[in-house]
């Protein structure tokens, strides 16, 4: 079978998987559904890698009309998908997550409802689909139903303890303003489609580039439309405050899901929809879509360092550094090349091993002592050795530690930006690394607080009142009392499949720094990603191209020093960090900030408005 005829499979694989679990859910034992639950992510999985290896070549974009609807004279009504390096290779890490977060909900997980056993398991097929199906779009209104698919199961999954109240409230922020993004993306692809008469990403960009001379009204209106709602999904500031609630309340298995690859996707649509529609002659100019991505990236980078370090809840400071993250990811696109490209395309699949890795060890944590409070936990995984060794190698490798592909990322996208941005990316990887590792001292390390010694987390007296009036106001919540999502109650002893999972994904980031073929393989697929005219020949008209190469990702001594540096900086300030009380007041300027995450969802409505009119701004 050749490769073209996969890329269809990747998407209807799971589908199916997902109708068959709910069609004979109702009648399947739980181990049933889960075993087919795993087979058919595990089969998309290898179908993806065979397409990605059966790729001729890195600048080969293998592409499927569906339905043997064809363009004819270079317009065309037909669904097509596309499956350049990127996109396959993007395809390819959702699949291999999905397999891994449901390989470690194995026969862990709370019961599902009363027979419907296969109803986790099918939701999660559906993300897949959803995820693989956005990843391999070549036209916009369908990577828009694929990315609203993928938006309406998070949705779902977020809420799928639907009987506790915090659930259904993240679930409830989660919707909202992921459906504003969606309304804005349709808006905006309906200007394309009034303007263009088209809505294939080529078909468009080929439209637009007939009439150069640079954007009007309804170019730039369109992009800043179309480009929100994809930063939405990407949780870049201001569009951010859904993340962190979110991932308070969803289930472990699918915060592994949403920041190690859901958020990435969004980074990714910015890219694929710039460089195919707008990057030419009758699209948006260069500069001024580098200062919109460079100015919400440093935004995102900044506002997101500090948040995840003011945490002490895990998963927020987990999804706060997820959001720190993706504001480097911003800042390596925004200058355009196929090196920053290049080094964001390693850095994120490096980043989706270590961060599920870590949201796998807090649900460890949550599933064996019913909290993922930071000071509550003071101590008390002394007797879990392994998942502290796990959880601080993932510290370690989020702050940049070489070889970690991580670092690798990280050094390449610093060199491609150049200047200033070495210093904001060492800085911005230490601080998060540096509150992972904080927290793994704390919990892992830390002697366990005896009982009415004095030494448990607390409140100073005096400010005990004003205290619980800032933690009304503010978004950040303690993560005590929390319910065990295993069934029947807390674990007394992790499954091995618990230990293997985080293990596997942290040794896969590390092969992204060590692999050459990996790296070289990136390199020529961002030179093909960012060839726009090569893209059109090849999806109008059948033709390949071979775009400008440029060197590919490789390690530098000053990328090597530079990781070394912020992998110390981040030990630094882990252990200056626990030098301090449990439980004392974070410093007061860090008020303002924790009271704009407010937890309102009027509030970040009113945020995402202020977002769409900056990156108007920005681009004018």
């Amino acid at each position: 079978m050749t490769v073209d005829r996969l890329l269809p499979l990747i998407v209807a694989v799971p589908l199916f998987g997902a109708a068959l679990l709910v069609g004979a859910g109702r009648r399947l034992p739980r181990s049933a559904a889960e075993v087919l639950g795993c087979l058919f992510a595990a089969a998309t999985a290898a179908l993806a890698l065979a397409a990605s290896a059966g790729t001729p070549s890195s600048t080969a974009r293998p592409l499927e009309w569906l339905g043997g609807w064809r363009p004819h004279g270079g317009a065309g009504v037909g669904i097509v998908l596309v499956g350049d390096r990127i996109g396959l290779g993007l395809a390819t890490l959702v699949s291999l997550l999905v397999v891994a977060a449901l390989a470690y909900a194995w026969r862990y997980f709370d019961e599902p409802p009363q027979r419907h056993a296969g109803s986790f398991p099918a939701l999660v097929l559906l993300f897949q689909a959803g995820m693989g199906g956005f990843a391999l779009a070549g036209d916009l209104f369908n990577a828009f139903v694929f990315f609203e698919l993928m938006g309406v199961v998070a949705y779902a999954l977020t809420g799928y303890r639907v009987e506790e109240a915090r659930a259904v409230q993240g679930a409830l922020v989660f919707g909202v303003v992921n459906s504003l993004g969606a309304y804005t993306t349709l808006l905006g692809i309906a200007l394309l489609y009034a303007r263009t008469g088209e809505l294939g990403l080529a078909q468009i960009g080929s439209a637009l580039d007939a009439h150069p001379g640079g954007p009007d009204a309804l170019v730039i209106a369109a992009f800043v439309l179309v480009a929100t709602g994809l930063l939405v999904k990407a949780a870049a500031v201001p569009f951010h405050f859904w993340l962190a609630d979110a991932h308070a309340v969803a289930p472990t298995p699918v915060c592994m899901l949403m920041s190690g690859v859901m958020v990435e996707l969004g980074v990714y649509g910015v890219a694929r929809v710039y460089w195919t529609v707008f990057a030419g002659p009758g699209g948006i100019p260069a500069p001024d879509a580098q200062r919109a991505l460079l100015a919400l990236g440093v935004l995102t980078a900044v506002l997101g360092a500090v948040m995840c370090w003011l945490q002490r809840h895990l998963k927020r400071l987990l999804a706060y550094s997820t959001v720190a993250h993706t504001g480097l990811f911003l800042i390596g696109l925004a200058v355009l090349t196929p090196e920053g490209l290049g080094g964001v395309a390693l850095y994120v699949l490096a980043h989706a091993g270590v961060k599920a890795a870590l949201f796998a060890c807090v649900g460890i944590l949550l599933d064996r002592f019913g909290s993922v409070d930071e000071p509550e936990l003071h101590g008390r995984g002394r007797e879990l050795p392994w998942v502290g060794a796990l959880f601080g190698t993932g510290g370690l490798a989020l702050a940049g530690l070489p070889p970690f592909g991580t670092a690798l990322g990280k050094a390449v996208t610093e060199e491609a930006v150049g200047g200033w941005a070495t210093a904001l990316f060492v800085v911005v990887s230490a601080a998060t690394g540096g509150a992972v590792l904080r927290a793994g001292a704390r919990v892992f390390l830390g002697p366990v607080p005896v009982a009415g010694s004095g030494t448990a987390p607390s409140r100073p007296a005096g400010a005990a009142d004003d205290a619980a009036d800032a933690d009304e106001a503010a978004e950040e919540t303690t993560g005590k009392a929390e319910e065990p999502e295993t069934s029947g109650g807390r674990l007394t002893r992790v499954p091995g499949s618990m230990l293997a999972v985080p293990a596997a994904l942290l040794a896969g980031a590390l092969a992204v720094g060590l692999v050459p073929g990996l790296r070289t393989g990136t390199g020529h697929a961002a030179d093909a990603f960012t060839d726009q005219a090569g893209y059109l020949a090849a999806v109008l008209h059948g033709r390949a191209t071979v775009p400008a190469s440029t060197p590919p990702p490789h390690w530098s001594t000053a990328g090597v020093l530079w990781g070394l540096v912020a992998t110390a900086l981040a030990v630094g300030l882990a252990l200056l960090a626990v030098r301090r009380p449990l439980g004392a007041e974070p410093a007061r300027w860090t008020t303002p900030l924790r009271r704009l995450h407010s937890g309102h969802v009027g509030d970040y409505v009113a945020w995402f408005l202020a977002g769409i009119t900056l990156l108007g701004v920005l681009l004018v």
